[in-house]
Formats: C-alpha cells, structure tokens, sequence
C-alpha cells in the first residue's frame, strides 16, 4: 500500500514548527520517528493533507533531572531510555518498559513523544505516564501548557492536544527506594502491542503497602488506572497472596473488549495472571 499525497516540511526550529502548526493549514500532522504514522498512512487509516518533520529539533531529544522530576523530550527515541543510566525504581521501570517496545528498528527510530501523541490504550508508555500521574507539556503559538496524564487520553488515538499544539516534554516523578515497579504483558508475537499490559508501582514500608499505582493496558480505550486493584493492596503485606488478591479485585473491575485477539473473558484472565507477575521480582525480593 502507498500513503495518499500530502505536503512535507521540515521546519529548523521549534517556533517555526509552532507556526507551521499554527497556519491554517487543516490536517497538519506532526511526524518524529514515524513508526506508528507512517503505517497507518500506507494502509490509508491516516490521511494527513501535509506532514510536519521535527526531526531538527534537537531540543526535543534532552533527558534532564530538575529536582524531584526526570524530563523526557519529545524526541528522545526508546531505545535511549532502554539503555538509560538513571537509577532507582523508576530507572528500571524505563529499561524494562523499553524493551518491550516492538522490535529494535522501532526502539530505534519510534520516540517517546510520538508514542504518548499516538494514543494507543495497549502502549508501554500511554501507560508508564498514566500509572506515574505523568505531566505532559505541549506548545503552540499561544503558549504552553501542561496537561496531567490523566486528562491527556481521551480515546483510541485522540489526546487533549489541540490541532496546533505540539508535545515537547514529559515530567516523571523520580521514585525512591521504597518504591517496587514492574511490568508485565503478553502479545501474540514479541514486538506486538500486547494484548493486556499491566504496570505496577507500590510503595512498602516495614513488609506494610502505604501507596499502589496500577495501570493497566488493553481494557478500555485509554490506559486504565485500576482503583479497585490499588484499594486491594493499600495496607496489606507486600507478598505474592497480597498481589493476587489484587489481581481479582482488578478483573472484577475491568470491562474489557472483544475482538479478534481475545474476548472479555480471556482479557480478564490475562489481568489475574499479569498483575502479580508485574511486581512479582519485587514481592520475592
């Protein structure tokens, strides 16, 4: 399949990308690695009257710690967070996130922006930002904005980003030691989206729960925070009986599609068995 005709331009700087943005011009669309747009465009779903390049903008691909925040840029690829040297709970959550990005062409080239801009439920990072109460800045020519993770997915595909707005960062909270993360997923095929993806992050003080983040993938149409899950572990012992218990709490919760890949019920089963597996290295550690 070939992609439709569009325009293409490559703007040098970020307010020139902003302006392009800005012009009037309808169906503008922002491509970086292309590793989600570009097929989508071949097989016709994605029908974009000019693509705009922001492959010059440096500014975008800097990973930066300010206080208690990593700033990750737009353009910063998934394989540099796969092989990042930041430490901690949060440092493992990226490199093992990362590496269940598709395949290495795509870790290679994808980024972490245009994962986020893309708005798939069942994307490792839709969901790392999700679980992580992330904070999304995005510009156009009237200003920046930031917008909470929870806030930014509003379906499949469709974020709170306005047409001439352009996603340049992600906050993340740096994590302390206290914090266990995991993540777990299975896919038909390595490199696929999953079918069901869950992340972890719970706090442990003394064997003791004192805070539970579960995100959960491919069971709604945006990544899924799972209250019922997270209710289940708060002051329980951290333990493999603790996380499966949760497991049931988050299964009973879900409202999962059916379709090709799996129905309601098998994508229920998948959470009962994904959820401890997430933060099972941590309950054994």
């Amino acid at each position: 399949m070939k992609p439709s005709s569009f325009d293409y331009v490559r703007p040098n700087t970020l307010q020139e990308a902003l302006e392009l943005l800005a012009d009037g011009t309808e169906d503008s669309k922002v491509i970086s690695g292309g590793q989600s747009l570009v097929p989508m465009m071949n097989f016709r779903l994605a029908r974009p009257a000019r693509l705009v390049d922001i492959g010059r903008l440096s500014e975008l691909e800097v990973i930066r710690t300010v206080d208690d925040r990593v700033h990750v840029g737009a353009r910063v690829r998934h394989v540099q967070l796969q092989n990042t040297p930041l430490g901690g709970p949060l440092g493992s959550l990226l490199r093992r996130s990362a590496a269940l990005v598709g395949h290495l062409p795509i870790r290679t080239r994808g980024t972490f922006g245009g994962s986020l801009a893309h708005s798939d439920a069942a994307s490792e990072w839709c969901l790392l930002t999700r679980l992580l109460d992330a904070e999304i800045t995005v510009r156009s020519i009237r200003g920046e904005r930031v917008i909470p993770a929870a806030e930014f997915f509003v379906s499949v595909f469709t974020t709170a980003m306005e047409p001439d707005e352009l996603l340049t960062s992600v906050a993340l909270p740096v994590l302390p030691d206290d914090h266990r993360t995991g993540i777990a997923e299975f896919a038909r095929r390595a490199g696929d989206f999953a079918i069901v993806a869950v992340l972890g992050d719970v706090t442990v003080s003394d064997g003791t729960v004192t805070a539970a983040r579960i995100a959960i993938g491919g069971v709604d149409d945006k990544p899924f925070r799972s209250a019922a899950a997270e209710k289940a572990l708060l002051g329980g012992t951290f333990g493999l009986d603790l996380l499966q218990s949760a497991a049931e709490a988050a299964a009973d919760e879900v409202d999962p599609p059916s379709d090709a890949h799996g129905d309601a019920v098998y994508r229920r089963d998948l959470v009962r068995a994904l959820l401890p597996r997430a933060l099972a290295a941590g309950a054994a550690a």
